[in-house]
């Protein structure tokens, strides 16, 4: 699901990437204008034996957030993210961490920012066999130097943090995939890295043990506020977890943006065919998709309220007032109201009922409500301000082809719906 997430504060950014190349061979240096001059991973293969790995990266990652990188196999994602800690060194480019140029440090300060800054949890868990779950945990911190007493107390902290509580002295080809996942995820927290790196962490598990993971890692997540770069070939579990999300193609990057705007717009046919089975229903919230509420009626009187309600292209308004969202008011009632009192004041009880959604809801959760109602739905905060509003046709633009029914069943909508 593409989880509404509301932050006032401007983002910091933590890495930052510039024209990043990698090209694999024994002489990348020599062949790099044949890419410059545009020439394609395929042509370049066949011409000079070399493999176009990664072509003109520019991305930022700012602090705090889970930054996904997707694409099919061969598309460079796994190439890209071992470029961070520079498991991989570019051809070309800039990898910028808080402003220290990863390029630049010597072997031992790497060393260092690798141990210090950055963990990593891999597809096949990367688990030493021969050793215990919590010296698993604790691997990372003796390879720091850290006291024998200490990395043994926190690493047991990070086990019951992911639900193996007791499981310390188990091996681990004792534990299920899904246990030893949680082993690797824990052990690459317990360094108190800032930045994760997690290279298709879920992909070997199981989908019901895949959405358990899943659902950890967003709730850690919200307690811990790591910076995480995730790589995934699947778009499901991209929108599900990612703040941002990047598609690589071939190499390159065809699109980058928050999961709604890889959802309603695809940058080529590529993030088309990408999105296209996605349950757009299950994967977007009401906040994504409301408009503006234009009909928001805040007045004191009657006169005053058919006086606003006249700069409406519909005939109906959503009445606020100090205690939040009270209903719906039509023109045809204040109309009545307001020829045999021409001095009334407006109150709730002029309203007539229509429940409000939260903005944070799952489209799935209020489309009978939406199709049901006279009127387009009001869409409401926390705190139960109106935010938006939801019709009819709204979903059937939004849902495309999942919304024909709706689309071919809709009656005909009230002015302004």
């Amino acid at each position: 699901m593409v989880e509404a997430k509301i932050d006032t504060t401007e983002p910091v950014t933590l890495i930052k990437i510039e024209g990043l190349y990698k090209l694999f061979g024994n002489n990348p240096k020599k062949f790099m204008p044949l890419v410059h001059a545009g020439k394609s991973k395929d042509e370049i293969l066949a011409e000079t034996g070399h493999t176009l790995g990664l072509k003109d990266i520019n991305l930022t990652i700012n602090k705090g957030e889970i930054f996904v990188i997707m694409g099919l196999s061969g598309s460079g994602k796994s190439t890209l993210i071992r470029h961070f800690n520079r498991l991989i060194d570019p051809t070309e480019g800039v990898i910028e961490v808080e402003g220290t140029d990863v390029m630049k440090l010597p072997q031992k300060e790497l060393e260092q920012f690798r141990r210090h800054k950055m963990s990593m949890v891999f597809q096949r868990f990367g688990l030493l066999p021969h050793k215990s779950v919590v010296d698993n945990v604790a691997y990372g911190l003796a390879i720091q130097g850290v006291s024998k007493t200490e990395r043994g107390a926190k690493a047991k902290e990070w086990l019951e943090t992911v639900g193996l509580a007791g499981y310390e002295d188990q091996y681990p080809a004792q534990l299920s995939g899904g246990q030893q996942q949680r082993v690797g995820l824990a052990r690459a927290l317990c360094t108190d890295a800032e930045i994760l790196l997690m290279d298709e962490a879920f992909s070997a598990l199981d989908p019901l043990i895949r959405s358990e993971m899943q659902d950890q890692l967003i709730e850690l997540q919200q307690k811990l506020h790591k910076t995480i770069i995730f790589i995934t070939h699947d778009l499901d579990e991209a929108l599900r977890i990612g703040d941002r999300i990047a598609i690589l193609k071939d190499g390159e990057m065809v699109q980058q943006g928050e999961p709604e705007d890889i959802l309603l717009h695809p940058a080529d046919d590529y993030v088309e065919a990408f999105v296209r089975d996605v349950n757009r229903a299950r994967a977007l919230t009401v906040e994504t998709v409301m408009k503006d509420p234009v009909n928001r009626i805040t007045a004191d009187t009657i006169g005053e309220a058919l006086k606003q309600m006249k700069g409406f292209k519909g005939d109906y308004g959503y009445y606020v007032n100090e205690d939040g969202y009270q209903g719906v008011l039509t023109e045809q009632k204040l109309q009545a109201v307001y020829d045999t009192d021409k001095k009334a004041k407006l109150t709730s009880a002029h309203c007539e009922e229509l429940e409000a959604i939260s903005q944070d809801a799952v489209l799935e959760t209020v489309i009978p409500d939406t199709l049901n109602a006279q009127y387009s739905l009001p869409v409401i905060d926390d705190q139960g301000e109106v935010t938006g509003q939801l019709s009819r046709s709204t979903l059937a633009e939004v849902l495309g082809n999942e919304s024909k029914e709706v689309a071919r069943t809709e009656p005909p909508a009230p002015a302004g719906g």
